[in-house]
């Protein structure tokens, strides 16, 4: 029991003395030092007593499209902590192809009772699809909040990165660069982040490049959000002449470097690339990819917050809450190589 008491007060920063308060239950120990000691606790990996296990306010499900992508698990890390620290319980339903749907899964969780459901990147976020479910669902009773994805026919609170600005952070850098012909890579079109950034791209083509029309749309590829996908986009973008190439996700974008290398073209020496989302790891790549960081902590921080809002009866306007991005500069994207000039479409 000493050595433990002593892992866990020099994980905390406290004295030992108070390590053993906070177990034991006893009064006297400020709500903040009494969180860095269960913290502490949960880091090490030991169980907390059953006296100090938090009594749950109710469950929250928390929907989302896969988990291969590393972005989901990221956003149901923040999500799930910020709503453990408010006292729920978060309760992880996630689609796989050929399981259940976005519908089935949240038929199971108002069946469970939960207090609210967090969707990110749902059918909210296509174009096609029907948003009457949602309205169902509010005349349920079942309060929500939509990350990554609007739609004005939804009566929600939503949370999105601004897809416009980062591709104008994109194209920026590699306009600085001496790059010319730039391309872009991404989903299907009927997906609203996928038509915010083709709007963002395009005008930043023409500002920046002076590139319109024809020729700028062009420099647009459509494929999966995979990383064989942006290994095909990125394979006809090269084809037309593109010396740089921006990716709608870090996976893309990691097929968009080995697209490269299968032509004998070095990334960045010949070929740049920026991704979108700068999941975890994705530093250690090589090269390590410059990216578009999505602000995942405050976006589902607030898409939280929003959500107890509604529980709580102070429901939040329909309005969406849009975040800036910020392009991390790393080593997959320099100078445009000597002597490149944009070709015609190919």
């Amino acid at each position: 029991m000493t050595a433990r008491l002593a892992d866990i007060a020099a994980q905390a920063g406290v004295s030992e003395a108070t390590v053993s308060r906070v177990l034991n239950g006893k009064p006297g120990v400020a709500a903040a030092t009494r969180e860095s000691v269960l913290t502490a606790l949960d880091l090490l990996g030991y169980e907390r007593p059953a006296r100090l296990r938090q009594r749950s306010a109710g469950l929250v499900g928390l929907i989302t499209p896969e988990l291969e992508n590393p972005i989901f698990p990221a956003f149901a890390q923040v999500i799930a902590q910020a709503l453990t620290r408010q006292g729920y319980t978060p309760v992880l339903a996630t689609q796989t192809p050929g399981g259940s749907t976005e519908d089935e899964l949240t038929e199971m969780l108002v069946e469970r009772g939960v207090a609210g459901i967090i969707y990110v990147s749902g059918l909210h976020a296509d174009t096609t699809a029907d948003m009457r479910r949602y309205e169902q669902l509010r005349a349920r009773g079942v309060p929500y909040v939509l990350v990554n994805g609007f739609s004005p026919k939804v009566r929600a609170p939503f949370v999105s990165p601004d897809d416009r600005a980062a591709m104008r952070l994109a194209v920026t850098h590699l306009a600085s660069l001496g790059h010319r012909r730039v391309g872009l890579a991404l989903g299907p079109a009927r997906f609203v982040p996928v038509q915010r950034k083709i709007e963002g791209f395009l005008r930043s083509l023409d500002e920046r490049l002076g590139m319109r029309g024809p020729e700028a749309e062009a420099c647009i590829q459509h494929s999966l959000y995979t990383l064989e996908g942006g290994q095909a986009a990125a394979s006809t973008l090269l084809e037309r002449g593109c010396t740089a190439v921006v990716c709608a996700s870090d996976m893309m974008a990691l097929g968009a470097i080995r697209a490269a290398r299968q032509r004998g073209l070095a990334v960045p020496g010949d070929v740049s690339v920026i991704g979108f989302d700068d999941s975890p790891l994705i530093a250690f790549t090589d090269p390590p990819l410059t990216t578009i960081r999505q602000p995942v902590t405050a976006m589902g921080q607030a898409a939280v917050r929003a959500l107890l809002e509604e529980i709580g009866g102070t429901p939040a306007p329909h309005s969406e809450f849009v975040f800036l991005p910020e392009l991390v500069v790393r080593g997959s994207t320099a100078a445009a190589p000597v002597g490149a000039v944009g070709g015609g479409p190919g």
